[in-house]
């Protein structure tokens, strides 16, 4: 049976910090945010904006009602729960529509979990093959201020709807998956921002994507010479640059080389854009790929890297089918052009601004712009959704 990604969308915050300000508020080089990490600007979310609007919104942004009525499954990706107990993804359901008889679940492994849903979505459609599983990927990356993670921050979602005969592309049934025990980045239950041994972490990205990528090869007899495109998991651009000079294979001709990195290049134009979204970063790729490579065809091969600090790495492939471009949008870097600017000042301010939560666990929500969805309130300690404008 056919099975894999039949539509993808993208939602990331309405503001928008540029790196060249944030630079000259910190007194370094410019070049170290845009030549060092490749990175242009960061999405910003404010506080009534969070992994279940982003996720909401870049979900709407692609489902019909037909879709909604035949979701049996919602799979939410995140390392930036709002709830210690009760799943995103239940809020998402109920947001969006989506047929009572579904099942409502929360991912985690750093940035790896929404590959692990892709896993766990793939099999219950050959189980079910009339099903169709709703995989969110929805993180807000947050460091402190002055920090040296400050400038891999981000915000965003991408979702993505699992069935079989899929019209964008097939998940081959080929992935190996590599686990360690490292303490490289972490955020224990007390803090509300992370923990980051940066060049520790850099390291075992890299080792960890050589030693799984030669593991792959060997099991399925195969080689760069045999994909089109290889999408990497971006906490910052330039990391992923790195892990593509990693596994170029220099006995490949020129042109082919080429054409891989055209279409690297490719990869990491939204992310540039966007920053860090830790779950969705490599779909965040995979996306921008699809949607701004000049080369590639239906019948291509893409291999993926998956990486979660902690750790876990897979690498699996995929291949484009016939009529992918239809499923696509060709407008989104316009579209980022529309959100606000922000000063680094009003950045810090509405970055870092959290909800007055009184005794009784009540609090009023300040309404920032956002997408399609909005956090309106908390009353008695529960978070209330809804639709932008309704009251």
């Amino acid at each position: 049976m056919k099975i894999g990604i039949d539509k993808i969308g993208f939602a990331t915050a309405q503001y928008v910090l540029n790196m060249d300000d944030l630079a000259e508020s910190r007194n370094v080089d410019p070049d170290k945010y845009s030549k060092g990490l490749l990175l242009n600007n960061l999405s910003i979310t404010p506080v009534n904006d969070d992994i279940v609007t982003l996720g909401a919104s870049a979900a709407e942004s692609i489902l019909s009602e037909e879709d909604k009525n035949t979701i049996d499954m919602i799979i939410v990706a995140t390392e930036s729960s709002v709830d210690q107990s009760k799943a995103a993804s239940t809020y998402i359901h109920s947001l969006l529509g989506i047929q009572p008889f579904a099942r409502s679940i929360e991912m985690k492994e750093a940035c790896y979990g929404a590959t692990a849903a892709l896993d766990y979505a793939r099999l219950h459609v050959q189980k079910h093959p009339e099903s169709k599983v709703l995989v969110i990927a929805s993180d807000v990356a947050r460091y402190g201020v002055n920090t040296p993670g400050e400038p891999t921050q981000g915000a965003g979602s991408v979702a993505m709807l699992i069935s079989k005969d899929p019209r964008i592309l097939l998940l081959n049934d080929n992935s190996v998956a590599q686990t360690r025990d490292i303490m490289d980045f972490w955020r224990p239950n007390y803090s509300t921002t992370p923990y980051v041994n940066g060049i520790y972490s850099t390291k075992q990205y890299l080792d960890m994507l050589k030693t799984t990528w030669a593991e792959f090869q060997k099991r399925f007899n195969t080689s760069l010479a045999d994909f089109s495109a290889f999408c990497f998991h971006l906490p910052f651009p330039k990391l992923a640059l790195k892990g593509f000079n990693k596994v170029m294979d220099k006995n490949l001709p020129e042109d082919f080389k080429e054409k891989l990195k055209e279409n690297f290049e490719s990869t990491i134009l939204y992310s540039k854009e966007v920053g860090n979204i830790y779950t969705g970063s490599l779909y965040l790729g995979l996306l921008s790929l699809l949607e701004n490579s000049k080369n590639l065809v239906a019948g291509d091969q893409i291999a993926l890297f998956s990486y979660g600090s902690g750790a876990v790495a897979e690498i699996f492939s995929a291949t484009l089918v016939d009529g992918f471009k239809d499923m696509l949008q060709t407008n989104r870097l316009e579209t980022l052009k529309n959100r606000i600017r922000l000063s680094v000042e009003d950045y810090e301010k509405l970055f870092f601004e959290e909800a007055a939560i009184d005794s009784e666990g009540n609090a009023n929500i300040p309404e920032y712009k956002t997408g399609a969805f909005t956090l309106k309130e908390i009353h008695e300690h529960q978070r209330i959704y809804g639709k932008v404008n309704d009251k």
